[in-house]
């Protein structure tokens, strides 16, 4: 039997740093259309939801083919709400008119590098046996030799061990992309987590992803994404 597969898109319309930064223009569309994009030309779901607790999110998201069924509750739509806070709730919600799925992917409104043939990696890598899985970027400099800056606001080593230990030496370490995380639904429901002992990492380049917390983040990835589209 064919697995069912949710995709939910957590979009509330408070953020802070950016404000309404889940439907600010980014190339010529609500940045949050990519997302919708890329799952629907995945073919991947049953279907593609957004969970918001925002009226105008909700009318931009179904102007995408996106389906909005429940608004968020405004329990999970403060600051202090997770994002598996959020899934569980979409998931919880849809049980009570009968639709249950099998695996959950949550794609995040803000990233507009994400592409269909990853999500469909990340699928495979699911059916392949990993309880979850998610894309990943290598840390551009060896964590090991950090500096943290103490009371003083003097730099000190985070780990002096490895002042005097070769770049190429120390093992290398890797961070979310911040796009997506594709996860067994049960394994979601019973521990209210997404990373387990059993959690594989789709490596991405560089120029597959970028983090956007700021105005200037927003700019760069506004760079990257021209560029990409340039040369391809």
């Amino acid at each position: 039997m064919k697995p069912k597969n949710l995709c939910i898109i957590p979009a509330r319309g408070g953020s802070k740093r950016i404000p309404r930064k889940n439907i600010q223009n980014f190339r010529g569309a609500p940045i949050i259309s990519y997302s919708i994009k890329a799952a629907l030309d995945s073919g991947l779901f049953d279907e593609v939801m957004v969970s918001t607790d925002d009226l105008e999110i909700a009318e931009i998201a179904q102007f995408y083919k996106a389906v909005v069924p429940f608004m968020r509750s405004a329990d999970n739509s403060n600051d202090y709400a997770t994002t598996t806070d959020v899934l569980i709730e979409v998931i919880n919600e849809y049980k009570k008119v009968g639709k249950q799925f099998d695996h959950v992917c949550c794609i995040y409104p803000t990233a507009p590098f994400v592409t269909s043939n990853r999500l469909k990696e990340g699928f495979d890598t699911i059916l392949n046996g990993a309880d979850s899985a998610l894309p990943i970027l290598t840390f551009d400099y060896p964590i090991w030799r950090s500096f943290k800056m103490n009371e003083n606001e003097c730099l000190e080593y985070n780990w002096v061990e490895y002042i005097n230990s070769r770049s190429q030496d120390l093992p290398k370490t890797y961070h979310d992309s911040g796009q997506w995380y594709w996860v067994k639904r049960s394994k979601l429901e019973e521990t209210g987590k997404m990373i387990f002992e059993n959690t594989k990492g789709i490596l991405l380049s560089p120029f597959e992803a970028h983090d956007i917390d700021t105005q200037d983040d927003w700019k760069l990835a506004e760079l990257k994404f021209e560029f990409l589209q340039r040369h391809n």
